[in-house]
Formats: C-alpha cells, sequence, structure tokens
C-alpha cells in the first residue's frame, strides 16, 4: 500500500511511496499528526543519486520490522534535498555542529515543534564499525522520549539557541580589492595538487567555480601561474576517469587524488559548471581538448539530461544493474579486458585497453577499469580510435541505463542555460542555443508567475510546490542575462530584471548580506544564510554576479550597489577560504575590471558586423557584458545613442563610466577586450 509521498512531484520522494515506512512530506500537518500523538519526528533527508540513501533504504525503510518500530513510535517526514534546500541547510549546519561532520542520508529527530535533538546520517541494520544499528537508535530515542522528556527538551532548546546566535559575523568594509585577490590565488597555490591537478586530496572534487576565478584573474592581471593551474586541472580531469570518456559529462568527484576512480553521479550543475569553465578555458588558450570538452560535455547534457518539455533533469545516478539483476556502482561505465575483447574483437581490443588504460586487474571493482586516456594517442590512430569510441559507446547503449531524477530544478537549469548559450556561441552550434532558450521558455511558462516569483521544481511541465530560493533567481538571472547577450533579444534582460529586483527586496538584510530564503517564506527553526560555494555557487555570490551583470547592462545605481553589498563576505573569506568562496572571488574581478560593457551596432545580415560580435563574445574581460543589434535598437540600453561609423558597424567599449573611442576593426577590438 502507497504511504502519503504517492502524489508527490519528487523522484526521490516517490522512490520511498511504497515503504512499509508511513512516510509524510514535510508539511505542517506532519507536525501537527506529532503533536497530537504526543511523539517525535524523524526526519529523513536524501536526494535521488545518493548511494548510501538507496543502501539505508533498502536495509531499513523496506524492512516490515523496522517500519513498524518506526510507525509505532514516531512520525516519520522524508525531504528531498534538491527540493527543499532550505530545510536541508538549517538541519545540517545542526548534524555538523553536533557531530563535527555531516552528510546524506541524514538522520535526525525533532520535537513536534520542529527543534531537533538527536542527529546522524547513515545508520545500519545491525551495530558494524562502532555504528549503533539503526533499530538501536529508534529504541534509545523512544526511550529518552519517554522517560527523560526534560532532558530531550533542554537539548533541543539549546540546540535552537546556538543556532539562531551563529547568523553570519559579516565581511563588512567595503569589497574585495587588489590585495584580497593576490591573497586569494596565493592560498589557492598552496593548496594545488602539481601532480594531478586540482586542490587538496582525495576525495576531490572538480573546482569548477575557482577555475573560473583563476581564467578571470589570468585576463585581469596576466598571471600566467594562475592560468597553469586551470589548464592543467581541465586537463587531469578531461584525462581521467571522472570524466566520462565515450559519452561526454564529468561524474559528482573522484575517490582518488589523481581522477582515477569517480563517484559516478552525474549532475547537472557539475555539467553546466564545467561545460562554462572549459569554454572559457578555450577564450583563453586555444586548446583543443578545452573545445573538445566543452562540446561533448554540452551535448551530453542534451542527449542524456533534457526533458520532454524541454528543461534539464537533475541527475544521473551511480548504479545500475550489473546485467545479473543486481544493482551495482559504475556498472553502465566500467570495462573488462573480455568485454573490450567481445564488442571490438582481439586486435581493436588491445589497442583500447592500451588508450583507455584498461588493465588485467582493474582500476576499479571485480577487475573492472574506469577508462581514462593516461597518454595521447598518435596521430596515425586518430581514426580508428574514434572508430573504437563509436563501437563502444553503441555497445554500452545497450546495457540497463541508470536511473534519472527528472525533476527540473530552477536554479541549475539556470547554469545549463549560460553553459549552451554561450557554448553555442563560441563555438557556432546555433542548436545549442535553440535548447538553451527552450529550457528558459519552460522556466518563464512553469516556475514563474505573474509577479515573477519563482518555484523550484517542476516535473512533466508540472510546477511543484516549493518557493524558490536565493539560488534559484540568481541563477536563472545569470542564464538569462547569458542569453540576452547570445540573442540579441531584450527580453532575457527584462525578464533577469525583474528577477533581480526580487532578490533586492526579498532576500536582502542590512549591509547588504543575502538570507537564502525570502522574508515571507516559511519560517524554519533559523533562517538558513550561505555564501560559501560548494557543489555549485551559493544563492548569495550567484546573486553578486547577476546583479553586477545586470548594472553594466542597464546602468542601475541600485544593482550595482547591492552587488557591492553583497561582495563584502568575499572581502572577508577570500584570503582565508579560497576554495569555498571561487564564485565570489571570479564576481570580484568582474568588479575590478569593470566589468566592460560592449556594445556592437550594425545590420544583421552584415559580414562586418557578424565579425565584431564574434570578436567580442570571444573577450577574456572578467564578466564583460555583451548587446549587439542595430543603432539605437529599443531592446538594450547599451545600444542607445550608438550610432554606425562612416556608415558601416562599430563596435563600443565602455568601463568605469568612461567609454573609448568606436571601433570598426576586430583586430582592435580584440585589443581592448
Amino acid at each position: 500500500m502507497a504511504n502519503r509521498l504517492a502524489h508527490e512531484t519528487s523522484p526521490y520522494l516517490l522512490q520511498h511511496a511504497d515503504n512499509p515506512v508511513d512516510w509524510w512530506p514535510w508539511s505542517a500537518e506532519a507536525f501537527e499528526e506529532a503533536r497530537r500523538r504526543d511523539v517525535p519526528v524523524l526526519l529523513s533527508v536524501g536526494y535521488s543519486s545518493c548511494h548510501w540513501c538507496h543502501v539505508m533504504a533498502h536495509e531499513s525503510f523496506e524492512d516490515d520490522a523496522t517500519a513498524a518500530l518506526v510507525n509505532e513510535n514516531f512520525v516519520a517526514v522524508k525531504v528531498d534535498r534538491e527540493e527543499r534546500p532550505d530545510v536541508d541547510a538549517v538541519y545540517m549546519e545542526a548534524v555538523q555542529a553536533a557531530t563535527g561532520q555531516g552528510g546524506w542520508p541524514m538522520t535526525v529527530f525533532l520535537t513536534p515543534d520542529a527543534a531537533p535533538f538527536y542527529f546522524g546520517t547513515y545508520f545500519p541494520p545491525e551495530p558494524r564499525h562502532g555504528m549503533p544499528s539503526f533499530p538501536e537508535v529508534l529504541e534509545g530515542v523512544k526511550g529518552a522520549w519517554a522517560d527523560r522528556r526534560d532532558e530531550v527538551g533542554e537539548v533541543a532548546e539549546r540546540i535552537v539557541k546556538d543556532l539562531a546566535g551563529r547568523s553570519l559575523a559579516y565581511g563588512g568594509d567595503g569589497v574585495p580589492g587588489e590585495e584580497e585577490l593576490a591573497q586569494a590565488l596565493l592560498g589557492l597555490t598552496r593548496e594545488y595538487d602539481a601532480t594531478h591537478g586540482g586542490f587538496g586530496g582525495a576525495p576531490k572534487f572538480p573546482p569548477s567555480m575557482t577555475l573560473e576565478f583563476l581564467l578571470r584573474h589570468h585576463a585581469r592581471t596576466g598571471s600566467e601561474g594562475a592560468l597553469q593551474m586551470a589548464a592543467d586541472t581541465c586537463e587531469a580531469m578531461a584525462r581521467g576517469g571522472i570524466y566520462d570518456q565515450l559519452g561526454g559529462g564529468f561524474a559528482r568527484y573522484a575517490v582518488d587524488r589523481a581522477w582515477v576512480v569517480p563517484h559516478f553521479e552525474k549532475m547537472l550543475y557539475d555539467n553546466a559548471l564545467l561545460c562554462r569553465a572549459y569554454a572559457h578555458l578555450w577564450k583563453a588558450t586555444g586548446s583543443d581538448l578545452a573545445r573538445r570538452v566543452a562540446l561533448e560535455t554540452a551535448d551530453f547534457l542534451v542527449r542524456e539530461l533534457r526533458t520532454p518539455e524541454g528543461g534539464f533533469a537533475s541527475a544521473l545516478d551511480a548504479d545500475s544493474d550489473d546485467g545479473t539483476g543486481k544493482h551495482v556502482e559504475g556498472a553502465f561505465y566500467v570495462w573488462t579486458p573480455a568485454q573490450l575483447t567481445e564488442v571490438l574483437g582481439a586486435e581493436d581490443a588491445a589497442l583500447a585497453a592500451a588508450h583507455y588504460g584498461v588493465t588485467e586487474d582493474g582500476t576499479f571493482e571485480q577487475g573492472s577499469s574506469v577508462l581514462q586516456l593516461p597518454q595521447e594517442a598518435g596521430p596515425a590512430d586518430a581514426d580508428r580510435i574514434a572508430s573504437i569510441a563509436a563501437r563502444l559507446l553503441a555497445a554500452r547503449e545497450e546495457r540497463e541505463r541508470p536511473g534519472r531524477d527528472d525533476k527540473v530544478v530552477a536554479a541549475w537549469n539556470g547554469l545549463a542555460i549560460a553553459a549552451l548559450a554561450e557554448t553555442g556561441a563560441l563555438f557556432d552550434r546555433p542548436d545549442l542555443v535553440e535548447r538553451a532558450t527552450e529550457a528558459a521558455d519552460l522556466l518563464v511558462r512553469v516556475h514563474m508567475d505573474e509577479s515573477a516569483r519563482l518555484t523550484r521544481t517542476s516535473k512533466d511541465g508540472r510546477a511543484g510546490t516549493n518557493d524558490g530560493v536565493l539560488e534559484d533567481y540568481a541563477d536563472v538571472a545569470e542564464g538569462f542575462l547569458a542569453l540576452a547577450a547570445v540573442t540579441g533579444e531584450g527580453a532575457w534582460l527584462d525578464f533577469a530584471g525583474f528577477l533581480l529586483d526580487l532578490v533586492i527586496d526579498r532576500f536582502t538584510a542590512e549591509g547588504g548580506a543575502l538570507y537564502d530564503t525570502a522574508h515571507d517564506a516559511e519560517a524554519l527553526i533559523r533562517r538558513p544564510q550561505d555564501p560559501t560555494d560548494n557543489a555549485a555557487p551559493s544563492g548569495w555570490t550567484a546573486a553578486a554576479g547577476a546583479l553586477l551583470s545586470y548594472a553594466a547592462h542597464t546602468g542601475s545605481d541600485t544593482h550595482r550597489a547591492a552587488a557591492e553589498g553583497a561582495l563584502g563576505v568575499v572581502k572577508a573569506l577570500g584570503p582565508r577560504a579560497p576554495r569555498f568562496i571561487g564564485w565570489g572571488l571570479a564576481v570580484s574581478e568582474a568588479l575590478l575590471d569593470g566589468p566592460r560593457e560592449i556594445a556592437v551596432v550594425g545590420a544583421s545580415g552584415d559580414e562586418a558586423f557578424r565579425e565584431l560580435r564574434r570578436t567580442a563574445l570571444q573577450a577574456t574581460a572578467p564578466g564583460a557584458v555583451l548587446a549587439f543589434g542595430a543603432p539605437d535598437s529599443e531592446e538594450f540600453p547599451l545600444l542607445r545613442d550608438r550610432p554606425l561609423v562612416a556608415g558601416g558597424p562599430a563596435a563600443y567599449v565602455c568601463r568605469h563610466f568612461t567609454c573609448d573611442a568606436p571601433v570598426t576593426d576586430p583586430d582592435a577590438l580584440r585589443r581592448k577586450l
């Protein structure tokens, strides 16, 4: 019999709809029920591509005896962290404060007033590795609730008070300058892995936002060290097992320092951010590898994550059927020498094994290997390698595919729109710009109401019930701004403006600090507020970037002041923790550079106009904004009072409220940018 999750839109919640646990979605009614029954709430938070969430579900939530224990003594609430990042953030902060570590699945016991009093992550079905079993935890909490209620109340009260007192010590005086950005670069140099690229040790995550900072810093200052760290990291990841050598796209992270063995799930946000980073690396270096990876990742997004409505799905699972009915991590992606021989024949299999680093012992589990590119193939092999890759990809298509989380998250679709729009424009792939436009249309049609308020998720073209959080407004605005720059359609600039006005009105605190939820959002035990960039840009730094670009387009002092207010936190955190504020540092580079405002005027069919526009698109100047169209067009504020020069197309470049003389020669424009 299905529980209350059967009517939800989240694929993760739907995975639990047939559990014997009587789950509730997060709702006032669930807490009302706990009050009525005088029992604690068991809050379980996860997401659909989380490996250990599946493990705990299978071991405990699908087990009748465990479910009976839960149903009798608790009100069980299931939350998809991707749908409710606010709920996740507030309780994750409590888990980390109490236990020193966090992660998913997150298991928290709450009073009927939503105050947390006991925490954990994954609990096994029987005691192991010093961990209590889940049934033991349930019995322990049940006992404490029955016999030591005062103590439970005191603990909960203390935790809530402690969280409330942790409001952000705000960065304060002014915006980051040369000194802070130089210190941030120095800090990154210290944590850089000169052997394998990337930062820190294992597990190693793709540092997409830090890459953006390094590329912008190089563009502004000429720092060779910054460019080298970005280029070498990008090359190491693209040759490693974290990158899908057959189908394109990146896995979530590598479990080792050398990028060999990935944690195999593929997330929309990682691939959108990395697609854009490689496209920007190409702008800086002209590297063939950067171009190839940007385009393959864009093609992966469209081929494997695009939904029938034109949006982009959230994730692909790590696990899939290995052909024996068992769900195994990485089964879709890994190869043994015998499997290569079966598909390719002995001779080509030997070449493929050497080319992709497939060994007899295997680089992963059970003698299987993750495909990598350990060394460059000689150019003589190129056609044969291409044929091998095509045959392996075709054979892989016959395997059972990993599950896909089909919900459309507004923020991550905003990131995908920006990546596809820019990649399509840079590499002359109008189809990618069209896919970006279709996703933007879906967001306007399904996620945005008449007052421009956003809904966070949709599925099958139906909007979910959860309000957008700050990152939704910021990343969607970022996507619309990128789309405006490559399509020349001013409507996207207008839509970005509506969203950013709401950021200023509904998410901003004193002194320019930002909250993750709107002033009128559901009140949780604490109002979440996190400026650090983790897997994707924080709403805070993403908002700063979009506000700054919008101000450059429109000359709006209000939006520029809001961007500068938000960047105070980068002044504080940039020198101390540069790896965790990469997007904030990238936005700060744009602020220091101006950012430059580029207006290209001319007639759309004119080849000289197209050449100027193409040159402007390739600008490496940090955060430069571009408007193009007919002279004095109403589409963009930047086109006003911009006449042709001697009857022909021209480009105008302004920064810091001063404009250079217009140029008509692409080379002269290139030198300015």
